[in-house]
C-alpha cells in the first residue's frame, strides 16, 4: 500500500497545481495509526499528510454534497466499494457530475483493529500485510494472523474490484476478498425467529444506542439538509431514547428514508460505537426489493430506476401477498 499511498500523494498535488480540481478529498494519519481520518486539501503543499493503508476505510462521498453545493471541482479517491455511493448521490441529484473528479483507488480489503486485538495482540506498536497474513509488530513479539480474519465485516462481502464510476484510476486493481456465501444469512435467521424473538433481539441492540447520529452523519444515502430528528419541535431533536419507542423510531425511520438507495456500503455499522448491527435492518429492505421487484443494486449505475421509484403493472400491492423471488 505505501507505493499507492505515494501514487495519491503525488496525483493529488498534480491536480491542484495544475488547476484541474480546487480540493481533493483523501484520509490523513489519526491519533493512532489504525485510525486513519478524511482529509481535504486545497493546496499541493499538503498533499504530503495524505495517507492510504488497510487503515482508510472511510467512504469519503458524502463529503461531495457540500464541495458541489459550494461549486467546487473536487478530486476524490475512492475504493470500488465507495463509487456505489457517488452514484447513488448522482441519482438522487444530491452532487453535480461536473464537480467531481472520481479516481479509483486500488484496495484488498480493510483491516479491523477490534478483530486484531480480540486476536489476542497486545501492546500493538504496528500492523502490515504480508500477502494473505498480517503481521503484528507489539511490544511482546511479532505475531501473525491470516488477513481474512481480521477484515471488516464490510469487507468480508466485498462487491468486487470494479470501479462504478472513475475518470481515472490510480493504479491497476488489487486483489479483493472473494465472498461465496449468503450476504443474507443473517438476516434469515432473524426471520425465522418469532415476532417475539425479532422484537427481543432488535429491542436489546437499538437500547445501546446513544444517539451520537454517527449512523446517519455517515450515510451515503442519508442527505437531507434539514433532517426531522434535528427539528426542535419534534420532540426527540439531538438527544438520548428515553425509553423503546424513541429507540426503534430513531432508526426504523431513518431506515425507511434510505430503502430502495442503501448501498449495503456497511458504514453505519462500522462507525457505531455502540457495535449495532445496524446493516441489517437496510439488508432486511434490499433483501424485499430483490424477492418482490426484481435483484437490485443501488448505486451500480446512474441509468436504472431504483424498484421503489418506478411503477410497472407487474409490481406488488400492499394488500395482495405475493411469491418471494420476482415479479410473479
Amino acid at each position: 500500500m505505501q507505493k499507492i499511498e505515494k501514487l495519491l500523494q503525488k496525483r493529488a498535488a498534480e491536480l491542484l497545481a495544475e488547476g484541474t480540481v480546487e480540493r481533493v478529498l483523501a484520509w490523513q494519519a489519526g491519533e493512532f495509526f489504525y485510525d486513519n481520518t478524511p482529509a481535504a486539501v486545497s493546496s499541493a503543499d499538503e498533499c504530503d499528510k495524505l495517507v492510504y493503508n488497510e487503515f482508510c476505510p472511510a467512504n469519503l462521498c458524502k463529503y461531495l454534497i457540500e464541495t458541489s453545493h459550494a461549486g467546487k471541482k473536487t478530486a476524490v479517491f475512492l475504493k470500488s466499494c465507495d463509487t456505489y455511493g457517488v452514484n447513488q448521490l448522482l441519482k438522487d441529484n444530491r452532487i453535480k457530475r461536473e464537480f467531481v473528479y472520481a479516481i479509483g483507488t486500488p484496495c484488498s480489503g480493510m483491516l479491523d483493529i477490534n478483530k486484531i486485538k480480540a486476536a489476542g495482540a497486545k501492546g500493538i506498536i504496528s500492523v502490515s500485510v504480508d500477502g494473505d497474513e498480517v503481521v503484528v509488530n507489539t511490544a511482546y513479539g511479532e505475531k501473525r494472523l491470516a488477513k481474512a480474519d481480521v477484515l471488516l465485516n464490510k469487507c468480508l462481502m466485498c462487491k468486487g474490484a470494479a470501479y462504478k464510476i472513475a475518470d481515472e484510476e490510480l493504479a491497476e486493481p488489487l486483489p479483493v476478498p472473494q465472498f461465496t456465501g449468503d450476504k443474507f444469512a443473517k438476516v434469515k435467521e432473524i426471520e425465522a425467529m418469532s415476532p417475539e424473538e425479532r422484537f427481543a433481539f432488535w429491542q436489546s441492540e437499538l437500547s445501546k444506542c446513544i444517539r451520537c447520529n454517527a449512523c446517519r452523519n455517515v450515510c451515503p444515502a442519508c442527505t437531507c439538509e434539514n433532517c426531522v430528528f434535528d427539528n426542535p419541535n419534534s420532540g426527540i431533536a439531538q438527544r438520548a431514547a428515553t425509553d423503546s419507542f424513541e429507540e426503534n423510531m430513531f432508526h426504523l425511520i431513518r431506515s425507511f428514508h434510505v430503502a430502495g438507495r442503501c448501498t449495503d456500503c456497511g458504514e453505519c455499522t462500522r462507525v457505531c460505537p455502540q457495535n449495532i448491527p445496524l446493516h441489517l435492518i437496510n439488508r432486511k429492505y434490499i433483501k424485499d426489493i430483490n424477492e418482490f421487484y426484481g435483484d437490485y443494486q443501488a448505486g451500480s449505475d446512474l441509468e436504472t430506476r431504483a424498484p421503489l421509484n418506478a411503477y410497472t403493472f407487474g409490481d406488488c400491492e400492499p394488500n395482495i401477498v405475493y411469491k418471494r423471488g420476482g415479479n410473479e
